[in-house]
């Protein structure tokens, strides 16, 4: 059964981190560029990163460009979400998903070209 399973999300102070993480089963990750979108309420689902299979293209959003860092372990079938000086708008539900693109193609922010979605984490930021 393919599933993509999010953890890590929570409550944290602004200025805080947390750490999502991306568990893929049933499918090899490695061969799946990975993207991180959120929605908050009452907004449209926005890329917030994404990773390319390989050494490919690596991409942040401008809002969260220099705070979060996205990963992959290929051989743990694992991808990574770090968000570090975390702010109040950033709360959201955070998704990951998993795109079978052609091996090395450049990641997308595009939530369309995605095949598989988790079910979403919480991130609240409030102090």
């Amino acid at each position: 059964q393919v599933q993509l399973v999010e953890s890590g999300g929570g409550l944290v102070q602004p200025g805080g981190s947390l750490r999502l993480s991306c568990a893929a089963s049933g499918f090899t990750l490695g061969y799946y560029a990975v993207g991180w979108f959120r929605q908050a309420p009452g907004k449209e689902r926005e890329g917030v990163s994404c990773i390319s299979t390989g050494d490919g293209r690596i991409f942040y959003a401008d809002s969260v460009k220099g705070r979060f860092t996205v990963s992959r372990d290929n051989a743990n079938n694992v991808a990574y979400l770090q968000m570090n000086s975390l702010k109040p708008e950033d709360t959201a539900v955070y998704y990951c998903a998993a795109d079978n693109g052609p091996l090395g193609f450049p990641c997308t922010e595009l939530p369309g070209t995605y095949d598989y979605w988790g079910q979403g984490a919480q991130v609240t930021v409030s102090s």
